[in-house]
């Protein structure tokens, strides 16, 4: 083999020239020991003689770091008010580098046995638990793990130590009842999600003191739990007109809720809010265009789970916070589907 004037010589080549393979020759330049030192003088001087030049290494690739992830536990994906909290805390995980990984439990109180151990198989950094809760094995290992959690909307009583996010839910049950007072309503219904949902309980207390501070009596046949849905807004609300006074006005603990509401009127030829007055509760984004466009609470849905996110982070950081518990404000906004009491 001969080498053009002016080539570089490969190893290919000073193999030739030595009289010894290719493996021998990069055994030699190597270092390896398991060649003759005859041998290994004799490539020596050839790779001398050519000028022969190893190739430079390659750089390596730099590794792919694992994104960081955040497990997002949620009662459901399917509606709107998920969708609300999910935009937020997306949003801020996104502006810090990091994933969500998304357990939907349905009506489950916790997530089943099988999260916590792709929890901690995946590397998950931190968890935001919505409408949902953990058992107390659960706490312990993720505090074991040192892993941090953050709660929005606790399902029941907190341990004050545990970090959380939620709404100011009596004030807003509180306002959403003074309205239809105001409006001349004493006959008011109201149906709450689940009974055991730290929520609801304060929507329903709100729903009590206003009508306490009106000097209205409370009626516990007027008083309905359901699952923040629309069917069970509907049921309730057939049930609330059956009875031998009916409300003239109705307080949904959700939008949802309220159009189940909408549905069951409009079987009754009753029409809202001429007939009946209606107030939800979210400010969903399809609230301003039902038919009428609904009265609602405004829960700023986003708000709290981006502030969950960002709490979580902090924490995941090992800084400290302010306090364990956030509440962001509610607020009423008056739309169509409220009006005068009619005159009996």
């Amino acid at each position: 083999m001969t080498r053009e004037t002016g080539a570089k010589p490969t190893l290919a080549h000073i193999a030739e020239l030595a009289g010894v393979s290719v493996p021998t020759v990069s055994k030699v330049l190597n270092g390896h020991r398991d060649v003759s030192a005859s041998t290994r003088e004799h490539v020596e001087r050839i790779v001398l003689e050519e000028g022969y030049q190893r190739p430079p290494k390659a750089t390596p690739k730099p590794r792919r770091t694992r994104a960081a992830l955040l497990d997002l536990v949620i009662n459901e994906l399917d509606s709107s008010w998920a969708t609300e909290i999910l935009s937020g805390t997306e949003e801020v995980a996104r502006e810090h580098g990091m994933h969500l990984v998304l357990t939907a439990v349905h009506t489950a109180p916790t997530p089943d046995k099988g999260w916590l151990e792709s929890l901690t198989t995946r590397g998950t950094r931190g968890v935001i638990l919505v409408l949902s809760d953990l058992n107390a094995r659960q706490r312990t290992e993720l505090n074991r793990l040192n892993v941090p959690f953050v709660i929005v909307d606790a399902v029941g009583r907190q341990d004050p130590t545990a970090h959380s996010v939620g709404a100011t839910n009596w004030h807003g049950g509180y306002a959403a009842v003074q309205h239809l007072v105001s409006l001349g309503h004493q006959r008011i219904g109201v149906i709450g999600g689940p009974k055991q949902m730290m929520c609801t309980k304060a929507r329903v207390a709100g729903y009590r003191d206003a009508l306490d501070v009106a000097g209205l009596p409370y009626d516990p046949r007027l008083v309905r739990y359901g699952d923040f849905r629309h069917e069970q807004g509907y049921l309730h609300t057939k049930a609330l007109l059956e009875l031998p006074t009916p409300p003239t006005g109705i307080f949904a603990g959700s939008d949802l809720q309220a159009l189940g509401a909408y549905q069951a009127l409009h079987e009754r030829r009753l029409r809202v809010p001429d007939d009946v007055s209606v107030v939800g509760f979210d400010d969903l984004p399809f609230a301003p265009w039902t038919a009428p466009p609904l009265t609602t609470v405004r829960q700023p849905l986003r708000d709290m789970g981006a502030l969950a996110t960002r709490m979580l982070i902090s924490l995941i950081k090992g800084e400290k916070l302010a306090a364990h518990r956030a509440e962001l404000a509610t607020n009423l906004v008056v739309r169509g589907s409220t009006a005068p009491a009619r005159r009996s």
